[in-house]
Protein backbone atom coordinates (compact mmCIF):
# COMPACT_ATOMS: atom_id res chain seq x y z
CA UNK A 1 0.00 0.00 0.00
CA UNK A 2 1.21 3.44 -0.93
CA UNK A 3 1.85 5.55 2.09
CA UNK A 4 0.07 8.61 2.31
CA UNK A 5 1.61 12.00 1.24
CA UNK A 6 3.26 14.11 4.27
CA UNK A 7 1.32 17.19 3.18
CA UNK A 8 -2.03 15.15 3.25
CA UNK A 9 -1.12 13.72 6.16
CA UNK A 10 -0.48 16.77 8.09
CA UNK A 11 -3.77 18.02 6.83
CA UNK A 12 -5.49 15.00 8.15
CA UNK A 13 -4.00 15.71 11.62
CA UNK A 14 -4.48 19.60 12.07
CA UNK A 15 -7.98 18.34 11.52
CA UNK A 16 -8.06 15.96 14.36
CA UNK A 17 -6.16 18.14 16.65
CA UNK A 18 -7.12 21.77 16.10
CA UNK A 19 -10.24 21.05 14.33
CA UNK A 20 -9.12 22.86 11.22
CA UNK A 21 -10.43 22.46 7.61
CA UNK A 22 -7.56 22.97 4.98
CA UNK A 23 -7.38 23.53 1.27
CA UNK A 24 -5.11 23.13 -1.65
CA UNK A 25 -3.83 26.76 -1.02
CA UNK A 26 -3.49 27.69 2.60
CA UNK A 27 -3.30 31.32 3.58
CA UNK A 28 -0.64 29.73 5.56
CA UNK A 29 1.70 26.89 3.53
CA UNK A 30 1.82 24.66 5.80
CA UNK A 31 5.06 22.00 4.37
CA UNK A 32 7.54 24.85 5.52
CA UNK A 33 6.08 24.33 9.18
CA UNK A 34 5.97 20.57 9.09
CA UNK A 35 9.49 20.90 8.29
CA UNK A 36 9.96 23.48 10.56
CA UNK A 37 8.59 21.76 13.29
CA UNK A 38 10.29 18.37 12.94
CA UNK A 39 13.41 20.23 12.87
CA UNK A 40 13.07 21.72 15.68
CA UNK A 41 12.24 18.13 17.30
CA UNK A 42 15.46 16.50 15.79
CA UNK A 43 12.49 14.24 14.11
CA UNK A 44 12.24 12.96 10.14
CA UNK A 45 8.90 14.55 9.07
CA UNK A 46 7.63 10.98 8.99
CA UNK A 47 8.92 10.20 13.01
CA UNK A 48 7.20 13.41 13.85
CA UNK A 49 4.10 12.98 12.08
CA UNK A 50 3.63 9.46 13.72
CA UNK A 51 4.48 11.42 17.16
CA UNK A 52 1.85 14.17 16.15
CA UNK A 53 -0.99 11.61 15.45
CA UNK A 54 -0.19 9.72 18.89
CA UNK A 55 -0.82 10.10 21.84
CA UNK A 56 -1.62 13.83 22.80
CA UNK A 57 1.28 16.47 22.43
CA UNK A 58 -0.48 19.95 23.68
CA UNK A 59 2.92 21.58 23.67
CA UNK A 60 3.32 20.92 20.26
CA UNK A 61 0.01 21.67 19.41
CA UNK A 62 -0.18 25.24 20.83
CA UNK A 63 3.56 25.48 18.96
CA UNK A 64 1.47 24.69 15.62
CA UNK A 65 -1.62 26.62 16.33
CA UNK A 66 0.88 30.25 17.19
CA UNK A 67 2.67 29.36 13.66
CA UNK A 68 -0.63 28.46 11.34
CA UNK A 69 -2.88 31.01 12.88
CA UNK A 70 -4.12 33.68 10.65
CA UNK A 71 -3.77 36.86 13.35
CA UNK A 72 -4.11 40.32 11.54
CA UNK A 73 -7.09 42.27 13.23
CA UNK A 74 -7.14 46.00 14.09
CA UNK A 75 -10.07 47.93 16.83
CA UNK A 76 -13.56 48.16 15.69
CA UNK A 77 -13.40 45.89 12.83
CA UNK A 78 -16.32 45.74 10.73
CA UNK A 79 -18.01 49.15 12.02
CA UNK A 80 -21.11 48.52 10.56
CA UNK A 81 -21.33 45.11 13.32
CA UNK A 82 -20.59 47.21 15.93
CA UNK A 83 -22.95 50.16 14.88
CA UNK A 84 -25.35 47.51 15.53
CA UNK A 85 -24.14 46.18 18.99
CA UNK A 86 -23.76 49.90 20.28
CA UNK A 87 -27.28 51.19 19.18
CA UNK A 88 -29.58 47.93 19.01
CA UNK A 89 -28.24 45.28 20.96
CA UNK A 90 -26.00 46.53 24.17
CA UNK A 91 -29.55 48.77 25.04
CA UNK A 92 -31.55 45.99 24.66
CA UNK A 93 -29.40 43.77 27.13
CA UNK A 94 -28.55 46.35 29.33
CA UNK A 95 -32.79 47.12 30.04
CA UNK A 96 -32.89 43.19 30.42
CA UNK A 97 -29.32 43.33 33.12
CA UNK A 98 -31.27 45.97 35.06
CA UNK A 99 -31.82 44.18 38.18
CA UNK A 100 -28.20 42.23 37.92
CA UNK A 101 -26.34 44.93 36.93
CA UNK A 102 -24.07 43.11 35.17
CA UNK A 103 -22.95 42.74 31.27
CA UNK A 104 -21.16 39.51 29.54
CA UNK A 105 -19.84 39.57 26.44
CA UNK A 106 -17.31 36.42 24.77
CA UNK A 107 -14.62 37.00 21.97
CA UNK A 108 -14.04 33.60 20.22
CA UNK A 109 -10.72 33.51 18.46
CA UNK A 110 -9.42 36.56 19.97
CA UNK A 111 -6.45 36.62 18.32
CA UNK A 112 -4.60 39.70 19.85
CA UNK A 113 -7.17 40.94 21.97
CA UNK A 114 -8.18 44.21 19.57
CA UNK A 115 -11.75 42.34 19.51
CA UNK A 116 -12.40 41.84 23.00
CA UNK A 117 -11.18 45.40 24.12
CA UNK A 118 -13.54 46.58 21.87
CA UNK A 119 -16.13 45.18 23.23
CA UNK A 120 -14.78 46.26 26.53
CA UNK A 121 -14.88 49.64 25.49
CA UNK A 122 -18.37 50.05 23.82
CA UNK A 123 -20.08 48.72 26.96
CA UNK A 124 -18.11 51.27 29.10
CA UNK A 125 -19.37 53.52 26.95
CA UNK A 126 -23.58 52.45 27.28
CA UNK A 127 -23.36 51.50 30.73
CA UNK A 128 -25.88 53.59 32.59
CA UNK A 129 -23.67 54.19 35.57
CA UNK A 130 -20.00 53.11 37.53
CA UNK A 131 -21.38 50.34 39.44
CA UNK A 132 -22.36 48.32 35.98
CA UNK A 133 -19.50 45.56 35.95
CA UNK A 134 -18.41 44.71 32.36
CA UNK A 135 -17.15 41.51 32.06
CA UNK A 136 -15.39 40.53 28.57
CA UNK A 137 -13.78 36.97 27.93
CA UNK A 138 -11.76 36.54 25.24
CA UNK A 139 -10.68 33.00 24.16
CA UNK A 140 -8.04 31.97 21.67
CA UNK A 141 -5.61 28.51 20.90
CA UNK A 142 -2.55 30.38 20.29
CA UNK A 143 -0.93 31.44 23.58
CA UNK A 144 1.54 33.94 21.50
CA UNK A 145 -1.33 36.03 20.62
CA UNK A 146 -3.08 35.80 24.11
CA UNK A 147 0.32 37.21 25.67
CA UNK A 148 0.12 39.88 23.44
CA UNK A 149 -3.28 40.50 24.09
CA UNK A 150 -2.63 40.67 27.91
CA UNK A 151 -0.15 43.28 27.48
CA UNK A 152 -2.85 45.73 25.59
CA UNK A 153 -0.58 47.54 23.89
CA UNK A 154 -1.20 48.42 20.20
CA UNK A 155 0.66 50.16 17.51
CA UNK A 156 -0.83 53.13 15.39
CA UNK A 157 -1.72 50.23 12.44
CA UNK A 158 -3.91 48.59 15.19
CA UNK A 159 -6.23 51.87 15.80
CA UNK A 160 -6.43 52.84 12.32
CA UNK A 161 -10.34 52.42 12.41
CA UNK A 162 -11.20 54.11 15.80
CA UNK A 163 -12.32 57.69 15.81
CA UNK A 164 -10.25 60.46 17.37
CA UNK A 165 -12.66 60.70 20.75
CA UNK A 166 -12.35 57.13 21.28
CA UNK A 167 -8.57 56.94 20.72
CA UNK A 168 -8.59 59.73 23.59
CA UNK A 169 -11.12 58.41 26.23
CA UNK A 170 -9.69 54.88 26.01
CA UNK A 171 -5.93 55.01 24.82
CA UNK A 172 -3.07 56.10 26.56
CA UNK A 173 -0.41 57.39 23.78
CA UNK A 174 3.48 55.94 24.55
CA UNK A 175 6.54 56.30 22.85
CA UNK A 176 5.46 52.44 21.30
CA UNK A 177 2.11 53.37 20.40
CA UNK A 178 -1.19 53.16 22.71
CA UNK A 179 -2.19 51.24 25.95
CA UNK A 180 -5.73 50.35 26.94
CA UNK A 181 -7.18 52.19 30.00
CA UNK A 182 -6.80 50.17 32.79
CA UNK A 183 -10.46 50.89 33.57
CA UNK A 184 -11.41 48.47 30.11
CA UNK A 185 -8.33 46.24 31.04
CA UNK A 186 -9.46 44.90 34.08
CA UNK A 187 -12.74 44.22 32.69
CA UNK A 188 -11.29 41.60 30.04
CA UNK A 189 -9.60 38.43 30.89
CA UNK A 190 -8.23 35.99 28.37
CA UNK A 191 -7.81 32.43 27.85
CA UNK A 192 -6.37 29.56 25.92
CA UNK A 193 -9.22 27.59 24.49
CA UNK A 194 -8.78 24.98 21.57
CA UNK A 195 -12.49 25.05 20.52
CA UNK A 196 -11.74 21.10 18.86
CA UNK A 197 -11.15 20.73 22.48
CA UNK A 198 -12.84 19.17 25.49
CA UNK A 199 -15.64 21.67 26.55
CA UNK A 200 -14.14 24.48 29.02
CA UNK A 201 -16.49 24.99 32.14
CA UNK A 202 -14.79 28.37 32.52
CA UNK A 203 -15.62 29.33 29.10
CA UNK A 204 -19.24 27.93 28.39
CA UNK A 205 -21.68 28.09 31.11
CA UNK A 206 -25.70 28.09 30.54
CA UNK A 207 -26.85 31.26 29.41
CA UNK A 208 -24.04 33.58 30.62
CA UNK A 209 -23.71 35.74 28.02
CA UNK A 210 -25.45 39.02 26.82
CA UNK A 211 -23.08 39.33 22.98
CA UNK A 212 -20.83 36.53 21.11
CA UNK A 213 -18.36 37.42 18.68
CA UNK A 214 -17.16 34.31 16.63
CA UNK A 215 -15.68 36.13 13.30
CA UNK A 216 -14.16 34.55 10.41
CA UNK A 217 -13.43 31.33 12.33
CA UNK A 218 -16.12 29.10 11.43
CA UNK A 219 -15.07 28.71 7.78
CA UNK A 220 -11.70 27.23 8.67
CA UNK A 221 -13.31 24.75 10.54
CA UNK A 222 -14.07 21.29 10.44
CA UNK A 223 -18.13 20.38 9.82
CA UNK A 224 -17.85 18.30 13.44
CA UNK A 225 -16.16 21.12 15.13
CA UNK A 226 -18.76 23.95 13.62
CA UNK A 227 -21.13 21.93 15.31
CA UNK A 228 -19.72 21.81 18.47
CA UNK A 229 -19.17 25.12 18.54
CA UNK A 230 -22.35 26.74 17.72
CA UNK A 231 -23.55 24.16 20.19
CA UNK A 232 -21.58 25.30 23.06
CA UNK A 233 -22.57 29.12 21.67
CA UNK A 234 -26.24 28.64 21.47
CA UNK A 235 -26.32 27.23 25.18
CA UNK A 236 -24.11 29.83 26.23
CA UNK A 237 -26.10 33.15 25.45
CA UNK A 238 -28.76 34.00 27.21
CA UNK A 239 -32.33 34.53 25.88
CA UNK A 240 -32.04 37.69 23.87
CA UNK A 241 -28.61 37.58 23.61
CA UNK A 242 -27.17 37.82 20.15
CA UNK A 243 -24.45 36.09 18.43
CA UNK A 244 -22.43 38.37 15.73
CA UNK A 245 -20.04 35.82 12.95
CA UNK A 246 -18.28 37.01 10.29
CA UNK A 247 -19.32 37.83 6.93
CA UNK A 248 -18.36 34.67 5.38
CA UNK A 249 -20.16 32.42 7.91
CA UNK A 250 -23.89 31.83 8.60
CA UNK A 251 -26.21 30.13 9.80
CA UNK A 252 -28.98 30.09 6.91
CA UNK A 253 -32.26 31.88 7.36
CA UNK A 254 -34.07 29.53 9.89
CA UNK A 255 -31.35 29.07 12.49
CA UNK A 256 -32.27 26.16 15.38
CA UNK A 257 -32.31 28.67 18.48
CA UNK A 258 -32.02 31.92 17.16
CA UNK A 259 -34.03 34.48 15.21
CA UNK A 260 -31.81 36.52 12.30
CA UNK A 261 -31.54 40.07 12.90
CA UNK A 262 -30.63 43.03 10.62
CA UNK A 263 -29.63 46.93 11.18
CA UNK A 264 -28.23 48.49 8.66
CA UNK A 265 -26.19 46.51 6.30
CA UNK A 266 -25.30 43.90 9.19
CA UNK A 267 -26.92 40.53 10.01
CA UNK A 268 -27.02 39.18 13.89
CA UNK A 269 -28.78 36.19 15.43
CA UNK A 270 -30.84 36.72 18.39
CA UNK A 271 -30.74 33.88 20.86
CA UNK A 272 -34.53 32.39 21.61
CA UNK A 273 -36.01 29.92 23.75
CA UNK A 274 -35.99 26.14 22.37
CA UNK A 275 -39.12 24.69 22.18
CA UNK A 276 -39.21 21.82 24.76
CA UNK A 277 -39.42 18.28 23.66
CA UNK A 278 -42.29 16.57 23.99
CA UNK A 279 -42.94 14.43 26.96
CA UNK A 280 -42.58 10.74 26.11
CA UNK A 281 -45.83 8.23 26.04
CA UNK A 282 -46.05 6.97 29.64
CA UNK A 283 -44.86 3.42 29.59
CA UNK A 284 -46.08 0.41 31.83
CA UNK A 285 -44.72 0.72 35.42
CA UNK A 286 -42.90 -2.52 36.14
CA UNK A 287 -41.76 -3.02 39.68
CA UNK A 288 -38.16 -2.45 40.65
CA UNK A 289 -36.67 -5.22 42.78
CA UNK A 290 -35.55 -3.93 46.34
CA UNK A 291 -32.42 -1.71 46.59
CA UNK A 292 -30.26 -2.13 49.58
CA UNK A 293 -29.26 1.74 49.33
CA UNK A 294 -30.91 4.61 47.95
CA UNK A 295 -28.48 7.88 47.26
CA UNK A 296 -29.91 10.62 49.67
CA UNK A 297 -31.79 13.48 47.55
CA UNK A 298 -30.10 16.33 46.50
CA UNK A 299 -30.50 19.07 49.22
CA UNK A 300 -32.94 21.45 47.40
CA UNK A 301 -31.33 24.83 48.99
CA UNK A 302 -27.92 23.37 47.94
CA UNK A 303 -29.02 23.21 44.30
CA UNK A 304 -30.79 26.50 44.55
CA UNK A 305 -27.33 27.92 45.50
CA UNK A 306 -25.36 26.13 42.36
CA UNK A 307 -28.12 27.26 40.02
CA UNK A 308 -27.92 31.24 41.21
CA UNK A 309 -24.36 30.64 40.75
CA UNK A 310 -24.85 29.44 37.03
CA UNK A 311 -27.33 32.32 36.52
CA UNK A 312 -30.78 30.07 36.15
CA UNK A 313 -32.65 32.16 38.59
CA UNK A 314 -36.00 30.78 37.20
CA UNK A 315 -35.24 27.01 37.77
CA UNK A 316 -33.35 27.85 41.07
CA UNK A 317 -36.89 29.49 41.94
CA UNK A 318 -38.79 26.44 41.42
CA UNK A 319 -37.07 24.43 43.81
CA UNK A 320 -35.84 26.70 46.71
CA UNK A 321 -37.34 25.86 49.93
CA UNK A 322 -40.62 28.31 50.82
CA UNK A 323 -39.04 28.93 54.02
CA UNK A 324 -35.89 30.18 52.88
CA UNK A 325 -36.59 33.76 52.03
CA UNK A 326 -33.41 35.35 51.66
CA UNK A 327 -32.22 33.04 48.87
CA UNK A 328 -36.43 33.54 47.69
CA UNK A 329 -35.67 37.18 47.57
CA UNK A 330 -32.61 37.13 46.26
CA UNK A 331 -33.49 35.11 42.98
CA UNK A 332 -36.72 37.27 42.81
CA UNK A 333 -34.57 40.00 42.27
CA UNK A 334 -32.24 38.74 39.78
CA UNK A 335 -35.69 38.32 37.80
CA UNK A 336 -36.06 41.28 38.27
CA UNK A 337 -38.78 41.10 39.90
CA UNK A 338 -38.13 43.72 42.55
CA UNK A 339 -41.25 44.49 44.05
CA UNK A 340 -41.54 40.89 45.32
CA UNK A 341 -38.25 40.86 46.46
CA UNK A 342 -38.76 43.97 48.34
CA UNK A 343 -41.65 42.73 49.67
CA UNK A 344 -39.99 39.54 50.68
CA UNK A 345 -36.79 41.63 52.35
CA UNK A 346 -39.11 43.78 54.47
CA UNK A 347 -41.08 40.39 55.97
CA UNK A 348 -37.38 39.51 57.00
CA UNK A 349 -36.36 43.16 58.37
CA UNK A 350 -40.49 43.03 60.33
CA UNK A 351 -40.02 39.48 61.82
CA UNK A 352 -37.67 41.69 64.50
CA UNK A 353 -34.42 39.89 64.49
CA UNK A 354 -31.06 41.62 63.00
CA UNK A 355 -30.84 40.80 59.94
CA UNK A 356 -28.10 42.27 57.54
CA UNK A 357 -28.61 40.44 54.32
CA UNK A 358 -31.93 41.55 54.65
CA UNK A 359 -30.93 44.91 55.02
CA UNK A 360 -28.46 44.06 51.88
CA UNK A 361 -31.36 42.66 49.72
CA UNK A 362 -33.36 45.51 50.13
CA UNK A 363 -30.88 47.68 49.14
CA UNK A 364 -30.38 46.05 46.26
CA UNK A 365 -34.30 46.33 45.16
CA UNK A 366 -34.59 49.99 46.49
CA UNK A 367 -31.11 51.47 44.37
CA UNK A 368 -32.24 50.91 40.55
CA UNK A 369 -35.35 53.11 41.25
CA UNK A 370 -33.68 55.14 44.27
CA UNK A 371 -29.81 55.18 45.00
CA UNK A 372 -30.66 57.70 48.48
CA UNK A 373 -32.70 54.62 50.55
CA UNK A 374 -30.69 52.02 49.41
CA UNK A 375 -27.49 53.56 50.60
CA UNK A 376 -29.11 53.95 54.03
CA UNK A 377 -30.26 50.03 53.89
CA UNK A 378 -26.69 49.12 52.52
CA UNK A 379 -25.31 51.61 55.98
CA UNK A 380 -27.23 49.56 58.28
CA UNK A 381 -26.11 45.88 56.80
CA UNK A 382 -22.64 47.39 57.72
CA UNK A 383 -23.31 48.63 60.93
CA UNK A 384 -25.37 44.94 61.87
CA UNK A 385 -22.29 42.88 60.60
CA UNK A 386 -19.10 45.09 60.63
CA UNK A 387 -17.41 41.90 58.60
CA UNK A 388 -19.68 42.04 55.40
CA UNK A 389 -18.15 43.19 52.69
CA UNK A 390 -21.03 43.65 49.97
CA UNK A 391 -22.63 46.57 51.09
CA UNK A 392 -19.34 48.09 51.63
CA UNK A 393 -19.00 47.61 47.95
CA UNK A 394 -22.24 48.70 46.94
CA UNK A 395 -21.78 52.00 48.87
CA UNK A 396 -18.51 52.25 47.66
CA UNK A 397 -20.16 52.14 43.39
CA UNK A 398 -22.84 54.50 44.44
CA UNK A 399 -20.37 57.51 46.02
CA UNK A 400 -18.28 57.11 42.89
CA UNK A 401 -21.85 57.33 40.68
CA UNK A 402 -22.32 60.77 42.08
CA UNK A 403 -18.92 61.86 42.38
CA UNK A 404 -17.47 61.60 45.96
CA UNK A 405 -14.12 60.26 45.63
CA UNK A 406 -13.07 60.54 49.38
CA UNK A 407 -16.19 58.09 50.22
CA UNK A 408 -15.98 55.99 47.47
CA UNK A 409 -12.30 55.22 47.82
CA UNK A 410 -12.97 54.91 51.44
CA UNK A 411 -15.84 52.37 51.06
CA UNK A 412 -14.03 50.70 48.54
CA UNK A 413 -11.03 50.26 50.72
CA UNK A 414 -13.24 48.66 53.56
CA UNK A 415 -14.67 46.15 51.00
CA UNK A 416 -11.32 44.94 49.28
CA UNK A 417 -10.21 44.51 52.96
CA UNK A 418 -12.87 42.55 53.89
CA UNK A 419 -13.84 40.30 50.83
CA UNK A 420 -10.96 37.84 51.45
CA UNK A 421 -12.93 36.70 54.54
CA UNK A 422 -16.61 36.86 53.24
CA UNK A 423 -18.21 33.93 53.08
CA UNK A 424 -18.88 31.73 49.65
CA UNK A 425 -22.68 31.81 50.18
CA UNK A 426 -22.60 36.02 50.36
CA UNK A 427 -20.84 36.38 47.54
CA UNK A 428 -22.96 34.31 45.40
CA UNK A 429 -26.31 35.69 46.90
CA UNK A 430 -25.30 39.77 46.71
CA UNK A 431 -22.14 39.49 44.21
CA UNK A 432 -24.03 39.53 40.41
CA UNK A 433 -22.76 36.13 39.04
CA UNK A 434 -18.82 37.42 39.91
CA UNK A 435 -16.40 35.13 42.50
CA UNK A 436 -14.03 37.18 44.96
CA UNK A 437 -10.88 37.55 42.33
CA UNK A 438 -13.64 39.66 40.46
CA UNK A 439 -14.97 41.62 43.17
CA UNK A 440 -11.55 42.22 44.52
CA UNK A 441 -10.71 43.52 41.15
CA UNK A 442 -13.59 45.75 40.50
CA UNK A 443 -12.78 47.45 43.99
CA UNK A 444 -9.34 48.09 43.11
CA UNK A 445 -10.30 49.49 39.68
CA UNK A 446 -12.93 51.56 40.96
CA UNK A 447 -11.00 52.76 43.97
CA UNK A 448 -8.27 53.54 41.61
CA UNK A 449 -10.42 55.56 39.75
CA UNK A 450 -11.81 57.81 42.51
CA UNK A 451 -8.42 58.57 44.48
CA UNK A 452 -6.86 59.78 40.69
CA UNK A 453 -10.48 61.89 40.49
CA UNK A 454 -10.04 63.36 43.20
CA UNK A 455 -6.23 63.75 42.92
CA UNK A 456 -7.44 65.97 40.29
CA UNK A 457 -9.63 67.91 41.72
Amino acid sequence: MRAEPPLARFRGILEKRLGWTTTDIEAVPILPVLAERAAARRLSETDYLNRLAGREWPEETTVLAERLSITETYFFRHGDQFRALSRQVLPERLAARAGQRVLRLLSVGCSSGEEAYSLAITAHQLRPAPDWIISVQGVDANREMLRRAGQAQYSEWSLRETPADVRERWFRRTGAGFDVVDEVVASVRFAEHNVAGPDEPRVWQPGRYDVIFCRNLLMYLTRETVATLLGRITDSLAEGGALFLGHTDTLGSHPDGFTVEQFGDTVYYRRVARRPAPAPEPRPRIPERPRRARRPPEDPRTRALELLAGERFAAALDIVPPDDLLLRGVLLAQLGRLEEAREVAQRLIDAGVPNPDAHQLLGVCLEPGDPEPAQGQYRLAAYLDPSFAMPRLRLGLLARRRGDAREAADELSAALALLPRETEERITLFGGGFGRLMLSSLCRTEREAAMSRGTRR
